[in-house]
């Protein structure tokens, strides 16, 4: 297997990392994590306190460099979560910046400080050469149970960065900003292994703001921005007031978004502003990343696009029968099955789970819902748990109502989900927070908007209005979190 960062051998003075007024050239960061990795060799896992900061870059480097899993973890964990993540994973160090104050759940772990600088003169060791090796262990959001430990190879990592270096033309004279959080896939394998491995250089906000999207795209020197759609609409919002945001944002090469649908309003207001389309992505933690809107397509606003290179992707019925191609019309809804060499290695200590998590022909099941088009353009209408809501016989993917309730200009954030109903099996509830709360739009207006858009059978039959929809760190609305309805 080639190295995943091929820029660390032949060290240059390149920029490599900016985070805030820390910057490390290509030279600099071969030797703070060759330093670190022999210190490393032993330690079976280490977790890492995964702020956004260069001294987390470093030590994740700095593991993947010594053949160490590295478990990145969320500054805001709570203490039960720790507790379960460190039993599970049995990390033999933490990994953290000298000035990081750990929590107590961390006091018996041997603690090992990460200098971003190191003296010249470290040997750089070759990469380890087995691509099944386990590269992270990376958590999931434990909706149904406590998280679940996802094994990530050196192999997964490398199939997934390099089928999107050939979508998205990714090359090391790119600059990638972003402000997102580096304990999930998102934020640190995209967006520091990714540039990482290209060559190129990673500009971190330290967190995300409208100005500093501003000033590290166009003029400065980005060249592509990723991000989730809380952070998109943001920047929507903003841009009618703020020429100078959109002279950036029309600069840059590449604007992608992920994590969750990017909303239709969003996109074309940016569009509108820009005359620049974000591209949206499917990935999971799971399953790394799955396809894309590759660039320079029309615009496709609400699709992932198509599979990446390698990638090969179906649509299956609840029994496990396969949709064929005469299924891919843009309406008939399959939960997303994929394999390939993206895909994870096993959850960690749970060899049922991860039998569970495959057919018997071997492929992936998702949890995600979808249709697909004549062309094969894949559209994400929401997770099967939460998302797929089943009345009046029909199977209605809660995305699409979503999309049409923010269509009407009353609502400023929507979320759709199912409740159990004696005559329809279950009817639709949104969840609405309008654009101005002291005058909301009225239900039967937003039913009779949604009825007008796609087709009667989908309008909401219950509205609730809410001040704000509860999001987790990367901007997915947990609709577990929302009360049941109550139907009076």
């Amino acid at each position: 297997m080639t190295a995943l960062f091929p820029a660390l051998t032949a060290p240059s003075g390149r920029p490599a990392l900016r985070f805030g007024a820390d910057t490390l050239t290509y030279e600099e960061l071969a030797r703070a994590a060759g330093a670190l990795a022999p210190r490393l060799r032993t330690a079976g896992r280490v977790a890492v306190w995964a702020t956004p900061t260069a001294e987390t870059a470093v030590g994740v480097v700095a593991a993947l460099l010594a053949g160490v899993p590295a478990v990145p973890l969320n500054p805001r964990i709570g203490e039960r979560e720790l507790a379960h993540i460190l039993g599970d994973s049995a990390p033999g160090t933490v990994l953290a910046g000298a000035g990081d104050t750990l929590p107590p759940g961390l006091a018996e772990l041997p603690r090992t400080d990460v200098e971003t600088r190191a003296a010249p003169g470290t040997p750089l060791r070759p990469e380890p050469d087995d691509a099944e090796a386990p590269a992270l262990v990376v958590y999931t959001s434990g909706t149904t149970g406590p998280p679940k430990g996802v094994v990530l190879s050196r192999r997964a990592l490398a199939a997934s960065l390099d089928a999107l270096a050939d979508a998205w033309e990714w090359t090391d004279a790119d600059v990638l900003v972003h402000g997102l959080p580096l304990f999930h896939v998102h934020g640190l394998v995209l967006g520091v292994l990714g540039p990482l491995r290209r060559g190129g250089e990673v500009r971190h906000l330290g967190g995300f703001s409208v100005e500093g999207v501003a000033k590290e795209l166009g003029e400065a020197g980005g060249t592509m921005l990723f991000g989730v759609p809380t952070m998109y609409h943001r920047l929507a919002e903003a841009l009618p007031g703020d020429p100078a945001l959109a002279r950036s944002l029309a600069e840059a090469r590449l604007l992608v978004s992920g994590s969750a649908a990017l909303p239709v309003h969003d996109h074309e207001r940016i569009r509108a502003a820009t005359g620049r389309t974000v591209i949206e992505r499917y990935g999971m933690t799971e399953t790394l990343m799955n396809t894309s809107v590759p660039v320079g397509s029309a615009a496709r606003p609400g699709s992932v696009g198509l599979p990446l290179g390698g990638v090969e992707l179906r649509l299956a019925e609840e029994d496990g029968s396969v949709l064929g191609a005469d299924a891919h019309d843009g309406e008939t809804v399959g939960e997303i099955q994929v394999r390939g060499p993206n895909l994870f290695s096993a959850y960690l200590n749970r060899p049922d789970a991860t039998a569970a998590a495959f057919t018997e022909d071997g492929w992936f099941r998702t949890g995600d819902m979808a249709v697909r088009e004549a062309d094969g353009y894949v559209r994400i209408v929401g997770r099967k748990a939460t998302d797929l809501i089943k009345s009046g016989g029909y199977k209605i993917g809660a995305g699409e109502i979503e999309n049409a309730l923010l269509d009407h200009p009353g609502v400023r954030e929507a979320a759709v989900t199912g409740a159990p109903d004696p005559d329809l099996g279950e009817r639709i509830v949104a969840w609405v927070v309008p654009a101005d709360p002291d005058a909301p739009p009225a239900a039967e207006a937003l039913a009779a908007h949604v009825a007008a858009q796609l087709a009667p059978h989908k309008r909401p039959r219950e509205v609730r209005f809410l001040a704000a929809l509860p999001r987790n760190d990367m901007g997915k609305v947990l609709k577990k979190a929302l009360r049941e309805p109550s139907g009076d």
